[in-house]
């Protein structure tokens, strides 16, 4: 039951381009740049140093070892072996004590309920069958009072031209295919998946991009696209 909600086809994407998860300059190139505004944007919020924090869906270990070089004490999670493996090697050559495992989120929480000050799901919930029960299941894992991170894209005609046609397309920033617009996840829902797992929605912003400067930034107001937002469990 507890890996009924996984996507073979999303994982095998994943697993195909992990050797090259640190590279900045490879289709990873977008992690690289937002890496550091998000991590700003969750450090400021709820300041991670000396935190228990689970990074949920997390791949070769980006945000995972931003989090770690600012003081938490890290577990990353994904269901893709060679991302998780990659991790593992990037972690020896970082110097750094992260737990990595390959589980999922409902597993995980049925193993070790409330056990973090804060969980982090960035860039995964559009890649399962049913992001409402990753939500759950990172609200199982919270220790009451703690702070949770989503971050996906919105489902509207802007996101589709920005995210499919512009990102895969036209400006080549990531692999064809990387994306599925019916998977794509409006705040609406978003908000309503929070609330239906006990959590407080605080925080919301938009991640924007400038294909002229090749920059990208937080802006409030927008959400078209991109967006995080930050919830807490009471």
């Amino acid at each position: 039951m507890s890996n009924s909600n996984v996507d073979p086809a999303e994982i095998a994407k994943f697993e195909a381009m992990a050797a090259r998860w640190w590279d900045p300059a490879s289709e990873f190139r977008p992690l690289h740049e937002i890496n550091p505004l998000r991590a700003n944007w969750i450090d400021q919020r709820s300041p991670v140093k000396g935190t228990t924090l689970l990074d949920v869906g997390c791949g070769g270990g980006l945000l995972t070892e931003a989090m770690a070089f600012r003081g938490a004490d890290v577990t990353g999670i994904d269901m893709g072996e060679a991302p998780l493996e990659v991790a593992k090697l990037h972690r020896l050559e970082s110097g750094l004590d992260i737990d990595y495992r390959q589980v999922t989120a409902e597993a995980l929480a049925e193993e070790h309920p409330e056990q973090f000050d804060v969980v982090t799901c960035l860039e995964m919930l559009e890649h399962v069958p049913e992001p409402g029960k990753v939500i759950q299941a990172c609200a199982d894992l919270a220790k009451p009072g703690a702070n949770l991170y989503f971050s996906t894209i919105n489902r509207n005609p802007k996101s589709f031209a920005f995210a499919i046609v512009g990102a895969e397309y036209v400006l080549n920033l990531l692999p064809r295919g990387t994306h599925e617009y019916a998977k794509f996840i409006k705040p609406s829902e978003l908000a309503r998946w929070v609330r239906e797992a006990g959590l407080t929605l605080t925080d919301m912003t938009g991640l924007t991009y400038n294909p002229i400067s090749k920059h990208y930034k937080l802006v409030e107001r927008d959400v078209s696209v991109n967006y995080m937002v930050r919830a807490i469990k009471p």
